[in-house]
């Protein structure tokens, strides 16, 4: 299941030609996720029969790289969906979607714009790092240099993140997001029958694989007890 989708998420992101941000975003999240899964499960599992390998107290076990691999892949699987997504999603459209649903403007506007702030991290880290080299900042080699670089960085990120919340904040309020009644948007929602029946198609599948996890462990347990 993990892998269909990962390869669905990976066809997605293909299909909006962000693939390459995805991946590298990704990458950043699942290699070092994925390097400690290995350490972890994959020399010190204590379930571990079937030992491949043995380096002192380590034991490289086929159980154990199963079980890493299986978390990996479930860590990229999850990640790769989420960054294909906010990377992928037009959002204006989806705040005019969310509040003709019902959710509340406010609500929904700060949705769409986290994610419209999720695509964009990256690009905000690099003009801040280019505007940090011209003003003479020197990235030392190592980590320690790179750990001090990455904190001059992220700070200002964080600022600029804050003081745009309060901006749009205030802009909202004067155009008065927070008055009752019905909202009108100027943005077209496209909404195709392809949509829909996937829309309905996804909930279908999520609902059984919801049964399918939930009923069995009720009819173990109340089974079990008689």
């Amino acid at each position: 299941m993990w892998v269909a989708v990962l390869v669905a998420s990976v066809g997605a992101a293909t299909a909006a030609r962000v693939v390459g941000k995805v991946a590298a975003a990704a990458s950043v999240v699942v290699v070092p996720f994925a390097l400690w899964a290995l350490a972890i499960h994959g020399l010190f599992f204590p379930e571990g029969r079937t030992v491949l390998a043995a380096l002192g107290p380590a034991r490289v076990t086929a159980e154990g790289l199963t079980y890493a691999g299986e978390i990996a892949l479930r860590t990229a699987a999850l990640v790769v969906v989420m960054l294909a997504f906010s990377m992928w999603v037009e959002v204006p459209v989806l705040r005019a979607a969310l509040v003709r649903r019902g959710v509340p403007a406010q609500l929904g506007y700060v949705l769409a714009t986290a994610l419209g702030l999720a695509a964009t991290v990256a690009e905000r880290l690099e003009r801040i790092r280019e505007a940090q080299e011209a003003r003479g900042l020197v990235v030392r080699p190592g980590l320690g240099g790179r750990f001090v670089a990455a904190r001059l960085q992220v700070v200002p990120l964080v600022l600029q993140l804050v003081d745009e919340a309060g901006e749009r904040a205030a802009a909202l309020e004067a155009r008065g997001q927070a008055l009752p009644g019905r909202r009108t948007s100027y943005t077209d929602e496209p909404d195709s029958r392809a949509q829909r029946a996937l829309r309905w198609l996804l909930a279908v599948a999520s609902l059984a694989v919801v049964l399918s996890v939930v009923v069995p462990a009720v009819v173990g347990v109340f089974g079990g007890g008689r």
